[in-house]
């Protein structure tokens, strides 16, 4: 995990910027297909969100029918348009539970997409995920890097609460996320099903 913290300043509102990036050695194709799918995000969640998958829309990607990026036999793949309703936990600490919905705004196989959020927890929310195929000490695989940019809202306190808590709650997802997908792509590499663009 590489955090990359920063702000700039957007219609008078600090946004903040957070970078993560991973390496793992599975090929690029077969990263971009398992990150498209908007049902391993409950499976690369911290436990203590106890995230649900409440609702998917699917646009398909370029080059995928409809019913190619939807059918049971297949992984669903979110093009642009495609809009992940997902509930969380705001703090392990209280059953209260919030819910998240995310559009896809951009999506270039095998190379990035982004989601914007559209309702949630945050007054604004970018998450920009890429992807490159990388070679390590001989060995092939792909980097990972994750580009967020967001504003807390509330002000002063928004600010406060990015200090001390928000900042650090990203910090605390990404880590498992990244230790999460290891798991599940490096140690389970046959379990993730390829599909091309028609």
């Amino acid at each position: 995990m590489i955090p990359n913290p920063g702000q700039h300043r957007y219609d008078e509102a600090v946004i903040h910027h957070v970078e993560f990036v991973q390496w793992i050695p599975v090929p690029l194709e077969q990263v971009f297909l398992f990150f498209a799918n908007p049902g391993n995000l409950p499976k690369i969640s911290p436990p203590q969100s106890r995230a649900q998958l409440i609702h998917v829309r699917i646009v398909p990607p370029p080059g995928i029918s409809r019913e190619s990026a939807t059918v049971s036999s297949r992984e669903p793949l979110a093009g642009v348009g495609s809009e992940i309703v997902t509930s969380f936990r705001l703090t392990p600490f209280l059953p209260i539970r919030r819910r998240w919905t995310a559009q896809i705004t951009e999506f270039q196989w095998n190379h990035h997409f982004a989601d914007v959020q559209k309702s949630g927890p945050f007054k604004y929310f970018h998450h920009r995920h890429e992807f490159s195929a990388e070679n390590r000490g001989g060995q092939t695989g792909a980097a990972i890097r994750d580009v967020i940019e967001y504003q807390v809202g509330f002000g002063a306190l928004g600010e406060i609460a990015d200090k001390f808590l928000v900042r650090r709650q990203l910090a605390d997802m990404f880590s498992y996320r990244q230790k999460a997908v290891e798991k599940l792509l490096v140690t389970k590499r046959s379990g993730v099903q390829f599909l091309s663009p028609d």
